[in-house]
C-alpha cells in the first residue's frame, strides 16, 4: 500500500515539476514559487522512511514469533519432563537395580556351577600339570634307553638244575608304581 501511495505522490511531483518548468518559461515568478513550496510539502513525510519503518516493524515482529515459539516449546518439554518424572520415583530406580544386581550374581552362581566338573571330580591342575612332566620325563628315558647302542653279549650257558617251578620275581621302579597308582585313581 506504501508503494502505491508512493507511485502516486512521485507522479503528483513530476506534475509539479512540469508545472514548475511551464511557469518558469513563461516568467512567472509568483506561481514558479508557490508550485515549489507545494512539491516541498509533499516531501515533508516521505513514504520512504514510512517503508524503513514499516520493514523494521515487520523483522521485529517475527523476531518476537520465533521468541515466542521458542517459549512455549520450552514449556511444552518440561511438562513432558515433570510427567515422566512422577512416573518415576527415585524408590523405583533403586528397587529396579536391586532386581538387576541379584540377576547379576545368580548368573554368575549358575555360571560357576556350569564351570565346575561333573560327577564332584576335583582336579588340581598343578597336580595333574606335575605328573604329566614326570611321564613325559619317563617317555624320554625310554627313548634314550632304546636308542643306546648295545653291545653283544656272548651267551653263557647255565646248566639246569631241578628247582621248583617259580616265576621270577619282577620289580617294579618307583615310576612304574607310580604310574599304576595313578591308573587306578583314574579309573574311580
Amino acid at each position: 500500500m506504501l508503494e502505491k501511495k508512493e507511485n502516486v505522490l512521485l507522479g503528483k511531483v513530476s506534475a509539479e515539476v512540469d508545472k514548475a518548468k511551464e511557469f518558469s518559461k513563461a516568467k512567472n515568478k509568483k506561481e514558479e514559487k508557490d508550485v515549489g513550496t507545494a512539491g516541498r510539502a509533499t516531501w515533508k513525510f516521505p513514504i520512504a522512511n514510512s517503508r524503513i519503518r514499516v520493514g523494521f516493524q515487520m523483522i521485529l515482529i517475527e523476531g518476537a514469533k520465533a521468541t515466542t515459539d521458542t517459549v512455549d516449546a520450552l514449556r511444552t518439554g518440561a511438562a513432558a519432563m515433570k510427567a515422566m518424572q512422577k512416573a518415576t520415583n527415585i524408590g523405583d530406580v533403586d528397587k529396579t537395580m536391586d532386581e538387576i544386581n541379584e540377576q547379576t550374581e545368580t548368573m554368575k552362581e549358575i555360571q560357576n556351577a556350569l564351570a565346575n566338573p561333573i560327577g564332584g571330580f576335583d582336579f588340581d591342575e598343578d597336580e595333574l600339570e606335575a605328573e604329566l612332566e614326570e611321564l613325559e620325563e619317563l617317555e624320554l628315558e625310554e627313548q634314550i634307553l632304546d636308542t643306546e647302542t648295545t653291545y653283544p653279549v656272548p651267551p653263557v650257558h647255565v646248566p639246569q638244575v631241578n628247582q621248583p617251578n617259580h616265576r621270577p620275581l619282577i620289580k617294579n621302579s618307583n615310576e612304574e608304581d607310580e604310574l599304576v597308582a595313578l591308573e587306578k585313581e583314574m579309573t574311580i
